[in-house]
């Protein structure tokens, strides 16, 4: 047994092996490990061989083998192999300035991976003889330090993956027991259907058609029939049958036909599949009658068959199970008693062993008990093997005393706290044997129907992605906590929490990731002292946390906990991605003692904390509210405006002009949206930019603007300005389409502009928050033909590396920039520096914001070509750009 279980140990190590090791990320791990620690790598494991290519050049990799030497290299490979004491082992080298270790990655005891680390050590200023330049070097503190950070991350990365994997099969497994309970109890319903049929006063014919109807329909199968064998034993008659479809019908067809057409006549059990390898004379019957798979089973009298219990499908194939036959052959038993039992219903002894047969081998629990005299005059035995101690006597006794209904027709769920086993007990009054009055207790084991529906509620009550409690229960919860602190005194609080752009993590990475993100940030939640156990998943991205009264003294403490769960990076598709949170913070029973009202309220201070720049945290404030239907109204109107075609919104044009012409010519525009709403009047760019990228309705806003800003683009080209360009500003949103590069070119074609005179703005934020898929994007945007601009640039935490990346053709350099020009020497020297880097990259300046004389000089120095501001004129309506810059 021990062996098995070593070697189902292993198997399964084996398969989680395979599904850990995926080449491509362990690759990915390595290349950036080596080239962030100046080391060289390769990943190992047993099933696979090599897992990854060894890092470096063929040079640098041709100077390492020849100075550690391959049979270094085994020797390492045999020392981790055998040993299960130590995950690292480092291997002497014969050559000075050369350290070799070997990583075992573990899995159950196990060895899954290894990694063979080598490090060319050079210390204090000590330099190699004869190391080639292209070799790179490190230090012994530093070797060591990322051998030791190697071997953790590698392990991280194992168990996460592995976690995954076993909840899979966890849930698997739960799926496949939940079936089996409900297989199971969908037969004890049809067994306790067709035991009931004993107690029947209806014809025999009529009794089993309706066995045969519970059993086919149970069984799924088309057709059943009881044949009958003729007086003379040579014909046999069909007297009962039930079939799916009226067509298929037999009973007509099957009267006084010769018992020879029957080969399974003949006292015997017969058991065929479909493709079962069947003599003749069987294969002429299944021809004759189109049966495809069937069962016969005969029924006696006194000992003799007399009639042929007949299961068979025509429609299809079927191949019988264990726990069909196992059924069929009940209905048997049932059938053969009830047969019995007519037969013999003037015989009281006959009566009896027919019933007492019946009883035994039924799925429940069967006791007679005389009331009148206290005893228990019958008991099966199942009932005995349910209470083996017959202890059900005494406490059917007990509540029989103390409870008269239960004397009467009567149903009674009963819990045994003895062998946690749940019971339904039916009482029933009848007639016994000899006339007396008597209690007929029928016992159901039900423990696992109990259990099952015990799961069913707490699937309920529960979150099934996070595991965390769901909106019902969060609703009951804050109903409850608010009786408490009313019945004891103080306050309460309700933290109502969505996460920031959590669409963009889904978007990106795929739902599999934010479902990931999502259960990691619930641990978290958990993990918060003081609500470990009051954290709820409203939907989607939003949580709710209780604060009870006994932890409101510590409701600071709780605010600041959570926040530090989003100050670290998660780790997500083998980069590192942060994600913050806003946060609506409601006081309960001082902001209102109703659910609803306090949900609302909190989501009303959730919204300010978006408002106001996300990742932030905002306490109810009656004067917010009115906001709050403010808000409600800007979004209605806003649904309203862009099903119509966005005929509200208008384009403006800001001018962009050139310095670095004589004469500052005009070059182009910027495109700048302006609502004028039919309602609510002229609306701040600032109050409903934000409003439309949380709706979505950004989508069709920005084609409406880019359309109009091209066409009108394609005007001035055509009217003498054929190198005048338009500024268009793409939001995150749109960007993140699947299809945005389709609506682009769809404009481009539908106005017919010239490509080259379109430049797309995109804000350094978005553009460095996921430089690589930003690169990829931005270049199938730049295939296009069109101009790329990054906007709002010193903003945000970029780097000239980072954009250097990115296929961007001009530099927005913010206006917080130029305001102090002239006045400050930083923002002087920041533009300064900007111009003459991008210069050397080949990019444009572009500089917004300019309000005096004084700026353009100072810009015109630092060799900036284009200029945007108040100074040239502000935005402006079409008509009037195109009076004023249309000669």
């Amino acid at each position: 047994m021990i062996q098995e279980n070593n070697l189902r140990h292993q198997e399964e190590t084996t398969e989680y092996e395979i599904d850990l090791l995926d080449p491509v990320v362990m690759q990915r791990l390595q290349d950036q490990f080596c080239a962030a620690n100046n080391l060289y790598c390769v990943c190992l494991s047993k099933t696979r061989g090599v897992v990854t290519k060894a890092y470096g050049t063929k040079e640098e990799l041709d100077y390492i083998h020849k100075k550690a030497g391959m049979n270094r290299h085994v020797t390492l490979l045999n020392k981790l192999f055998t040993t299960d004491l130590e995950d690292v082992i480092e291997e002497p080298l014969e050559e000075s300035g050369f350290k070799m270790c070997g990583i075992s990655i573990r899995l159950g005891g196990t060895i899954a991976a290894m990694w063979i680390v080598i490090g060319v050590i050079e210390d204090d200023g000590m330099r190699i003889p004869g190391r080639p330049e292209c070799v790179k070097t490190t230090t012994s503190g530093q070797y060591y330090r990322s051998i030791e950070f190697l071997s953790y991350l590698s392990r991280q990365i194992f168990a996460t993956k592995l976690d995954e994997i076993i909840a899979q099969e966890a849930f698997a497994k739960s799926h496949e027991s939940q079936k089996k309970i409900e297989g199971e109890l969908r037969r004890s319903e049809v067994m306790t259907s067709i035991v009931q049929m004993l107690e029947s006063e209806n014809g025999f014919s009529k009794i089993t058609e309706d066995i045969l109807k519970d059993v086919c329909e149970y069984l799924n199968i088309s057709n059943a029939c009881l044949l009958r064998l003729g007086n003379n034993g040579t014909t046999v008659d069909m007297i009962s049958e039930w079939c799916l479809e009226a067509r298929n019908s037999y009973i007509a067809r099957c009267q006084d036909c010769p018992v020879e057409e029957f080969p399974f006549m003949n006292g015997k059990p017969y058991i065929f599949s479909s493709g079962t390898v069947m003599p003749d004379r069987f294969h002429t019957f299944c021809e004759t009658w189109m049966v495809r798979a069937g069962i016969t089973l005969p029924v006696e009298i006194n000992h003799t068959p007399a009639m042929y219990l007949v299961f068979f499908e025509t429609e299809r194939d079927h191949i019988w199970d264990v726990s069909e036959i196992k059924f069929v052959k009940e209905v048997k038993q049932i059938i053969q008693s009830i047969l019995s039992k007519r037969i013999a219903k003037n015989s009281l002894a006959s009566s009896y062993a027919s019933l007492e047969a019946i009883l035994e081998n039924v799925g429940c629990g069967i006791c007679v008990k005389d009331h009148a005299q206290n005893r228990v005059l019958y008991s099966n035995q199942q009932f005995r093997k349910m209470f083996p101690d017959n202890d059900m006597e005494s406490r059917l006794r007990a509540r029989s005393q103390s409870d008269d209904s239960y004397m009467d027709n009567s149903y009674v769920e009963y819990f045994d706290e003895e062998d946690n086993h749940y019971y339904d007990i039916y009482q029933n009054p009848i007639n016994w044997v000899d006339g007396r009055m008597v209690t007929l207790s029928t016992i159901y084991d039900v423990t696992d129907k109990k259990l099952y529906q015990q799961k069913i509620e707490r699937q309920a009550n529960n979150d099934f992605l996070t595991g965390l409690y769901n909106r019902m229960r969060c609703e009951h919860d804050i109903e409850e906590c608010i009786q408490n602190t009313k019945e004891h005194g103080g306050q309460g609080a309700l933290l109502y929490i969505d996460l920031d752009d959590f669409k963009h993590i889904n978007d990106g990475l795929g739902h599999q990731y934010g479902d990931m993100l999502l259960k990691a940030i619930s641990n978290s939640f958990q993990r918060v002292e003081g609500i470990e156990s009051q954290c709820y998943r409203m939907g989607g991205d939003e949580f709710v946390i209780i604060v009870p009264h006994y932890q409101y003294h510590r409701l600071e403490d709780i605010i600041e906990d959570i926040k530090e769960v989003f100050l670290k990076p998660w780790f997500l598709k083998g980069s590192e991605y942060y994600c913050t949170m806003s946060m609506g913070v409601v006081k309960f029973p001082v902001d209102g003692d109703d659910v609803q009202e306090l949900i609302k309220k909190a989501d009303i201070a959730l919204y300010e904390a978006k408002r106001c720049g996300k990742n932030r945290v905002e306490f109810y404030d009656e004067t917010v509210e009115t906001s709050s239907f403010q808000r409600l109204d800007l979004e209605q109107n806003m649904r309203h405006a862009t099903s119509h075609e966005c005929s509200e919104f208008e384009v403006y044009y800001q001018p962009v002009v050139d310095i670095s012409l004589d004469g500052d010519p005009c070059s182009g525009a910027e495109a700048l949206v302006r609502w004028n709403s039919s309602t609510m009047g002229l609306i701040s760019p600032a109050e409903f930019i934000p409003m439309a990228e949380y709706l979505g309705l950004i989508n069709p806003i920005g084609h409406f603007v880019m359309r109009e800003a091209c066409k009108h683009c394609k005007y001035w080209n055509d009217m003498g300005h054929p190198d005048y360009h338009v500024n268009v500003n793409l939001s995150v949103v749109q960007l993140l389409r699947n299809d945005i590069v389709d609506s682009i070119r769809q404009v481009i074609e539908e106005t017919g502009i010239n490509p080259k005179n379109l430049t797309l703005e995109v804000t350094e934020s978005l553009a460095i928050n996921d430089i690589g898929r930003m690169k990829q994007i931005l270049g199938d945007i730049k295939q296009l033909g069109v101009m790329l601009a990054l906007d709002d640039f010193g903003t945000g935490y970029s780097s000239l590396n980072h954009i250097r990346e990115l296929p961007i053709d001009i530099i927005k350099i913010d206006r917080c920039f130029i305001i102090d020009i002239g006045k400050d020497d930083y923002s002087e020297v920041f533009v300064k520096m900007v111009s003459e880097l991008a210069e050397t990259i080949g990019v444009r300046i572009c500089v917004e914001g300019v309000e005096e004389l004084e700026q353009v000089e100072k810009l015109r120095v630092m060799k900036v070509q284009y200029i945007q501001g108040y100074y040239y004129g502000k935005p402006m309506r079409a008509a009037d750009f195109e009076e004023k810059y249309l000669d």
